[in-house]
């Protein structure tokens, strides 16, 4: 069935867009009959308001909406301390808008958030965006995503490469002989567990070898502890890395409870340094990803954005540093 638009209500009810836009936003400004007359347009065309259509006749508000999963608040702290910072300095204020696990329809969580009158858009993406570029690019308002490697002329990204993280560390142990490399997946950022099990096999690849250690985990599983406990019961690695820090405490004390000795039996790394993954003995080597200056850069390049200032680099890629700490050999 064919979408109805905006301008085809205007053309039938022989009124303007911005009147259109006014009797949508609940406007007075508008005559009782006109008002009639657009609203029986509305009802006759089966059409159903976006949220571009609301934002019409509504001006500038210098508040930012901010996306994030749910399930990503945790551990996205520094990064919207980052952002708020920037913010402030150029006077916006942030929205924070946070997704539910299982809400899937990107259109409809953008709609929602450019309804609440925001000048611009933040994504965190915790899934790959890749199919949905072509539907943020019909939003004619500027657009960060966070976490994925997208640009057009109305959207920036700003993420750190961890493909390239784990391809290099995985070729380091690889050059030593070691090839027993276990990845464990993250339900919680499927685009990072993307990236990770990428790196890995392009590194195996190159060593005309066939990664085969990616460890996948039901959709349904809420105990990463539980499911390490079976797992390494018949199964063991020279190498893990995990995600997030609870996933790589969890596989420290499921190996440590089982006799395996870290870093001698077995070498453990984390993704994503945290607070908690220098506080547990033995402090676990981890990757130190800059938070705080995702979110800062983030929102500095929405204040060009919205200013139609040059924007250099739409795809902004900050470094990820390895801090090599007691679970892994020198």
């Amino acid at each position: 069935m064919k979408k109805v638009t905006i301008y085809e209500v205007a053309r039938e009810s022989n009124v303007s867009l911005a009147t259109v836009s006014r009797v949508i936003n609940g406007s007075t400004a508008v005559k009782e009959d006109t008002k009639q007359r657009v609203e029986e347009a509305i009802n006759r065309l089966g059409y159903r308001p976006n949220a571009i259509a609301q934002g019409l006749a509504l001006s500038r508000t210098t508040t930012i909406g901010l996306i994030i999963p749910a399930n990503s608040i945790t551990f996205s702290g520094r990064l919207i301390n980052g952002l708020c910072d920037v913010a402030k300095i150029y006077e916006y204020s942030v929205y924070l808008h946070t997704i539910t696990e299982g809400v899937t329809d990107i259109k409809e969580i953008i709609d929602e958030v450019i309804k609440s009158r925001v000048d611009g858009v933040i994504i965190y993406a915790d899934k790959k965006l890749d199919d949905s570029v072509k539907l943020l690019e019909e939003y004619n308002i500027p657009m960060i995503v966070i976490g994925d490697k997208i640009s057009s002329d109305s959207i920036c990204s700003v993420y750190v490469d961890y493909e390239k993280a784990v391809y290099e560390l995985c070729n380091e142990y690889l050059d030593k002989g070691i090839d027993d490399i276990g990845i464990l997946q993250d339900h919680r950022n499927d685009n990072r567990s993307i990236q990770m099990r990428k790196g890995a096999e392009k590194a195996f690849k190159e060593h005309k070898k066939e990664y085969t250690g990616y460890v996948e985990v039901a959709k349904d599983n809420r105990s990463t502890y539980k499911f390490l406990k079976s797992y390494f019961k018949n199964h063991s690695h020279k190498v893990f890395i995990a995600d997030r820090d609870s996933q790589a405490m969890a596989a420290l004390n499921v190996v440590t409870e089982y006799g395996v000795k870290v870093p001698e039996d077995m070498e453990l790394v984390c993704m994503n340094e945290s607070k908690y993954t220098s506080s547990v003995r033995p402090e676990i080597s981890s990757f130190v990803v800059p938070s705080y200056d995702i979110g800062a850069v983030s929102m500095r390049l929405m204040t060009k954005m919205l200013k139609n200032e040059d924007v250099e680099e739409k795809e902004k890629c900050l470094d990820i540093l390895y801090q090599p700490r007691s679970t892994t050999k020198e």
